[in-house]
């Protein structure tokens, strides 16, 4: 015989156990429960080497659980800006601060101050002038300047005349790579740099310097370029001189323009770094500093650096270096 359901009975039951629930503490599983602070910022948010950089660091987040927040000024000059970013991440409560330094001096007094308020400090790609960094994540940039100028040095018989396009001469990273280039260019015994310009690391200002240059210098028959930006607007400038076939021009990244310069004729190599390790090791990184892991920080993590030339460009491991997130 099948009795009839006590609703009264199970009404009771059931505010019962919602009471229990009221009484119980929460859990600790929350989504939102000891969710670390890690404030990113960056050289600039505009470039594809950044936003390489933003798809590593935001894949560690997730899988840390971290509250990520990622800034960076309109320009690769503006270390001003930059500094104010890194005071507002403080007063907003970020524990860690993952940072790659637009001049390395400058920027030295917010690092150094963020460091004095707690804040465990990470450095990808170019180094900032103080004891407080825990470790730097990126390309070994010296090895890189001294790569790019051996892929011209295997690429052009004879002497070469170097004309060097860089950036910022207080960012580290780049005045390492032209230190690394210069010196490997020098032991070489068949090359002279006869032209170095520093230009904004944008675009349309690297391309008319790059033509001044050029137009200054027409024995130059080496180019090499140390950023995206700059490498953009150097190749533009050999396009506009159609010098692709009397030329040999070393870039630094991948973007479609560098990459359709590659095909054409006006980059010959491309030296590509590997931009989303820096982003996912530097969050990583700063995971492990707030959850008392620093046996497991290394002070310095070289990632990857590579050289693309037309040769191996559409082979598939070429392939995967230039376009990271389209396989």
């Amino acid at each position: 015989m099948i009795r009839p359901i006590d609703w009264r009975r199970l009404t009771g039951l059931a505010g019962l156990v919602l009471l229990l629930a009221g009484c119980a503490p929460a859990s600790s599983g929350t989504p939102d429960a000891a969710r670390y602070k890690v404030a990113l910022v960056a050289k600039s948010t505009q470039t594809d080497f950044w936003k390489a950089v933003f798809v590593g660091a935001e894949a560690a987040a997730t899988e840390y659980n971290l509250d990520l927040t990622i800034q960076g000024p309109d320009t690769e000059e503006d270390y001003g800006t930059q500094n104010d970013m890194i005071a507002q991440a403080v007063e907003d409560g970020a524990q860690a601060l993952v940072f790659s330094a637009i001049d390395y001096d400058a920027n030295a007094p917010a690092i150094e101050e963020a460091a004095e308020q707690g804040v465990k400090i990470v450095v990808i790609d170019s180094a900032v002038h103080s004891e407080k960094v825990a470790t730097y994540i990126g390309t070994d940039n010296y090895s890189a300047g001294q790569m790019a100028a051996q892929a011209a040095l295997d690429g052009v018989k004879g002497q070469l005349q170097v004309g060097i396009v860089n950036y910022d001469v207080n960012s580290a990273n780049g005045q390492d790579r032209e230190r690394g280039a210069v010196d490997a260019f020098t032991d070489s015994g068949r090359s002279q740099v006869v032209a170095t310009i520093h230009t904004l690391a944008e675009a349309t200002s690297a391309k008319q310097d790059t033509l001044a240059m050029l137009r200054a210098h027409p024995e130059i028959n080496v180019l090499l370029a140390f950023n995206e930006p700059t490498s953009v607007g150097a190749a533009q400038a050999v396009e506009e001189l159609d010098l692709a076939n009397s030329l040999w021009m070393v870039a630094f990244d991948s973007n479609l323009v560098t990459i359709d310069a590659l095909q054409t004729g006006a980059v010959d190599a491309l030296v590509i770094q590997n931009t989303y390790e820096m982003g996912y090791f530097g969050v990583q990184s700063a995971y492990k500093l707030l959850t008392g892991q620093r046996s497991e920080v290394e002070k310095h993590v070289d990632t990857a650096t590579r050289i693309i030339s037309r040769e191996n460009m559409f082979a598939l491991d070429g392939q995967k270096v230039l376009f990271p997130f389209s396989q």
